[in-house]
C-alpha cells in the first residue's frame, strides 16, 4: 500500500502546488464555506460587540479625521488607545452599508475566513491538501478564533496579518525570492498599525530563520532582511510620524497615554508595560495587588509557564497545544537530516517547522510570564501557529508511520489530546458530561488500534484515523458551538462556557482573593448575562455564584429598557438586537460595557445636536460609546478608556463650555465621586492615574455649577444652564 492515495502526505515542492487531486478544490470550498458559516452564524447577537471601539467605528465612518487618527467621536476629542488599522476596514463597511451590528462584525468574520485560507495555502506547499486541510480546520475550530472573529477588537486582524507574515517569509525561503521577504516586511509594518509592538513578537525566530537558511549568499541575505526592515518601518511608520508631527492642538489626544504622544502609548502602555507591568494610566499592571500574591501573580493572574493551560485560559486555545508542541519536535527530528539551506523538500519542510513552531514558542514565552494586562482572548494570536504544527506534524509522522518510533509518537500524541481534552471539558461543571467520556474512549482507541489498523486494509486505517480526529477536535467543536450560540460584549470576553477559578482576568477586582471571579470569568452574553445550565449548545457551564454579570440586561430589554421583537433586546440604530450590558438604566456602565440609554436620553441627546461639537461629555469611554451609538450624536469621553487620562483637562473643559461646543454632562448615576482604597474612582468612572484626577476635577466643577436633573434614570447636567 502506498502512502500517495492517503489524504494526509507531504509531497515535493514543486508538486504541491501543481498537482490537484480532484477532491481538493471541493474539500477547500467546503473547508472555506464552513469557517464562513461558523463565524457569520447569529454574528448580530453580539450587537455593538466591544462598543469601545464600535462607537470609533461610528465616528470614523462620518468624519475623515477620526477615520485616520482612530477618533472614539466624531468631534476628535480622543483616540482609542491603539493605532487605528484595525478600525479602518469596519469604518469603511459603516461607510458603505451603515451603523449596525453586522456591517460592524462581518469584516472581522471575513478575515477569519482570510486566515485559514492563507493557512492552507502555506501548508500545502510542503506537506500537500490533506495536511493543509486539517490546519486549516484546527484553526477553525480552536474556540478563541470562533470568538475573536467574530467581534470588533484588534486581535482579529492582527491574527491575520501574523499569519500572513509567516507565509510571506516561507515564500522568501523558496528561493531567497527579496519581493516576498519585502511583503513580510510591509505586513509587520501594518500589524504594528493594528497592535503595535504585539507584531514584532515573531520578528526574532523568522529573522534569524532566514540569515541562517536562505539559500543566497550571506551578504545578499544580510541585505534582503535590511530591505524588509526599511519597509517595515515605512508600512508601520508613516502614520506614526504624520501623527507625531500634526500639531497636537488640531488632532485628538492620544487614548491610553500620559502626555499626548502615540511613542509614548507604544513603548509604554502597549509596549513594556505590558512586559513588567509597570503600563502608566492603566487599569493595573502586574505584581502583587488584589487577587494575587506577588512573585508571578497579580491582578491579571498568576504568570509561569502553565499559564496558557491554566483554568479558562486552557479551554481558549491549549485544547491542540500539547500536540502541537509534541509535534513540533516529531517534525524537527524527522527534517533535521537536510541540509541547511531550503532548496531540498526537506530543507522547506524543516524551515516550515522552525517558521510556525518559533512563532509559537516565542509568543507563548511572552504571554505566559508577562505581567501586565492580559486577557484570554490574547491567545488567539497562537491559533494558526498551533493549527499549522498540527497539519504539518501529523502529515510527517504519518509518512513515516512504518517506523515503529514514528507510529508510537503519532498515537502517543492522539492520546495525551484526547487526556488533555477530556481534562478541559470537566472543568466547566455540568458541561456536557457525556462528551468528556466520548472524546477520552475514543481518542484512546484509535491511538491504540492505529500502530497496527494498516494490517486490516487501507478502510480500517481510514476509519481508525477518522475517528482520532474527531476525537482531537470534538472538545474544541462543542466550545466554539457554545461561542458562536451566545452573544458576547464588553471588553473582556471569553469563548466556550464560563469556567470557575480562570486565571488572565484581573482577579479580586470583582470576586474575592486570589482571582475567582475575576473579569476573566464574566461571561459577556446576550440576555440575561451569561451562560447556565448544562448539556445544551447555548448554555454548558455555570456562571460562577449562578448569578448573571453585572448590569446583565434582561430578557427583552435592551438600551432603554424597550420590549424586543424578539425577545433579545429593543431594536438598535442600524437596526440589529441586542442588549448593552453595563450600568443601570441610564447610568454609569464601567470597564466592562457601557451604560444602557433610555429613550428619554437619546431623545435629549439628540435635540439640537447640529448646534454642538459634542451633544454630550460623560467619564470613560464604555460610557461615552454608550450615549453615542444609541444617539448616533458625538459624545466625548472624558478621560479616555477608564477615565484615567488627562484629557481634557479642567480648564479646557472650561474652555469647550464657554464656547458652547458641549451641551450635556452626563453624571455618575448620582452616586459621589471620589478615590476609593485600590485607587479607583467611585462611581463608575474607572481606576485612576495620573490623569484620574483630570475627570475628578470635572465632574465635581460641573456638580456645582449647573443644574442637575434626570433623564430616563440618568443623572444630566445641561452645560448651558448654570446655577447661577
Amino acid at each position: 500500500m502506498t502512502t500517495a492515495a492517503l489524504p494526509i502526505s507531504p509531497v515535493a515542492v514543486a508538486g504541491a502546488h501543481t498537482a490537484r487531486p480532484r477532491w481538493e478544490r471541493p474539500a477547500l470550498a467546503g473547508l472555506l464555506i464552513a469557517t464562513a458559516a461558523l463565524l457569520l452564524w447569529d454574528l448580530g447577537a453580539s450587537g455593538y460587540a466591544n462598543s469601545f471601539y464600535s462607537a470609533a467605528v461610528q465616528a470614523g465612518s462620518e468624519s475623515w479625521k477620526a477615520f485616520f487618527f482612530g477618533s472614539s467621536d466624531a468631534g476628535n476629542s480622543i483616540t482609542v488607545d491603539k493605532p487605528p488599522a484595525a478600525l479602518w476596514p469596519m469604518m469603511l463597511s459603516v461607510r458603505l452599508f451603515g451603523l449596525g451590528s453586522w456591517q460592524i462584525l462581518v469584516p472581522q468574520a471575513l478575515m477569519g475566513v482570510a486566515t485559514t485560507g492563507v493557512l492552507y495555502a502555506s501548508v500545502r506547499r510542503q506537506f500537500g491538501p490533506g495536511a493543509a486541510l486539517l490546519s486549516g480546520a484546527a484553526f477553525a475550530l480552536t474556540p478563541v478564533a470562533a470568538l475573536m472573529f467574530r467581534f470588533n477588537n484588534p486581535d482579529a486582524l492582527l491574527t491575520l496579518l501574523l499569519t500572513v507574515t509567516v507565509y510571506c517569509l516561507l515564500r522568501a525561503l523558496e528561493g531567497a525570492h527579496t519581493r516576498w521577504l519585502v511583503r513580510a516586511g510591509v505586513v509587520v509594518g501594518f500589524a504594528f498599525l493594528t497592535k503595535t509592538l504585539q507584531a514584532f513578537v515573531i520578528l526574532p525566530p523568522l529573522a534569524v530563520l532566514y540569515a541562517v537558511c536562505a539559500p543566497t549568499g550571506l551578504r545578499r541575505r544580510l541585505g534582503q532582511l535590511l530591505l524588509a526592515g526599511g519597509a517595515m518601518v515605512v508600512a508601520g511608520g508613516w502614520w506614526v510620524a504624520v501623527v507625531e508631527l500634526w500639531p497636537a492642538s488640531s488632532r485628538p489626544y492620544i487614548g491610553g497615554s500620559q502626555n499626548n504622544s502615540f511613542l509614548e502609548l507604544t513603548l509604554g502602555y502597549n509596549g513594556l508595560g505590558r512586559i513588567n507591568g509597570n503600563e502608566t494610566g492603566s487599569v493595573g499592571g502586574g505584581g502583587a495587588g488584589p487577587g494575587g500574591a506577588g512573585g508571578g501573580g497579580g491582578r491579571w493572574g498568576e504568570s509561569g509557564i502553565d499559564r496558557l493551560f491554566s483554568g479558562n485560559i486552557g479551554g481558549q486555545i491549549s485544547w491542540l497545544l500539547p500536540a502541537a508542541l509534541v509535534l513540533l519536535v516529531a517534525g524537527l527530528v524527522i527534517t533535521w537530516r537536510a541540509r541547511r539551506a531550503t532548496d531540498s523538500v526537506d530543507g522547506m519542510a524543516r524551515a516550515a517547522f522552525l517558521a510556525w513552531g518559533g512563532s509559537l514558542l516565542i509568543t507563548a514565552v511572552v504571554f505566559s510570564y508577562m505581567q501586565g494586562i492580559f486577557h484570554e482572548y490574547y491567545t488567539v494570536a497562537l491559533a494558526p501557529f498551533v493549527a499549522a504544527l498540527i497539519g504539518m506534524g501529523v502529515a510527517v509522522l504519518w509518512e513515516e508511520r512504518g517506523s515503529t518510533v514514528a507510529a508510537v509518537t503519532l498515537s502517543g500524541t492522539l492520546a495525551l489530546t484526547a487526556i488533555w481534552s477530556y481534562v478541559l471539558l470537566g472543568r466547566a461543571t455540568g458541561y456536557l458530561p457525556w462528551l468528556r467520556w466520548a472524546v477520552l474512549v475514543g481518542g484512546l482507541l484509535a491511538a491504540v488500534a492505529l500502530p497496527f489498523a494498516g494490517r486490516a486494509g487501507r478502510r480500517v486505517l481510514q476509519a481508525t484515523a477518522g475517528l482520532g480526529v474527531a476525537a482531537a477536535l470534538a472538545g474544541p467543536f462543542a466550545y466554539c458551538m457554545t461561542t458562536v450560540s451566545t452573544g458576547h460584549t464588553g471588553s473582556i470576553v471569553t469563548a466556550g462556557p464560563a469556567v470557575a477559578g480562570g486565571r488572565g482576568g484581573p482577579g479580586g477586582m470583582m470576586g474575592g482573593p486570589g482571582g475567582g471571579g475575576g473579569f476573566g470569568e464574566m461571561r459577556q452574553g446576550g440576555p440575561g448575562g451569561g451562560q447556565a445550565g448544562g448539556g445544551t449548545w447555548p448554555g454548558g457551564g455555570q456562571q460562577p455564584g449562578g448569578t448573571p454579570p453585572q448590569g446583565a440586561v434582561p430578557p427583552g430589554q435592551g438600551q432603554g429598557g424597550m420590549p424586543g421583537a424578539d425577545g433579545r433586546g429593543a431594536e438598535r440604530p442600524g437596526g440589529f438586537p441586542g442588549g448593552m450590558t453595563g450600568g443601570g438604566p441610564g447610568g454609569a456602565g464601567g470597564l466592562l460595557n457601557g451604560a444602557r440609554v433610555s429613550a428619554e436620553a437619546k431623545a435629549a441627546l439628540t435635540a439640537d445636536s447640529d448646534a454642538y461639537t459634542w451633544a454630550a461629555a460623560a467619564i470613560g469611554a464604555q460610557n461615552a460609546a454608550s450615549y453615542q451609538l444609541a444617539s448616533g450624536v458625538p459624545v466625548m469621553p472624558i478621560g479616555g478608556f477608564n477615565g484615567s487620562d488627562p484629557s481634557p483637562t479642567l480648564e479646557q473643559f472650561k474652555e469647550y463650555v464657554r464656547d458652547g461646543k458641549i451641551h450635556w454632562f452626563i453624571g455618575q448615576g448620582g452616586t459621589t465621586a471620589g478615590t476609593g482604597e485600590d485607587g479607583g474612582r467611585r462611581g463608575g468612572g474607572g481606576p485612576g492615574g495620573p490623569g484620574g484626577g483630570t475627570s475628578t476635577e470635572i465632574e465635581s466643577w460641573v456638580r456645582a455649577t449647573f443644574k442637575e436633573s434626570t433623564v430616563g434614570g440618568a443623572t444630566f447636567y445641561d452645560l448651558t444652564s448654570p446655577t447661577s
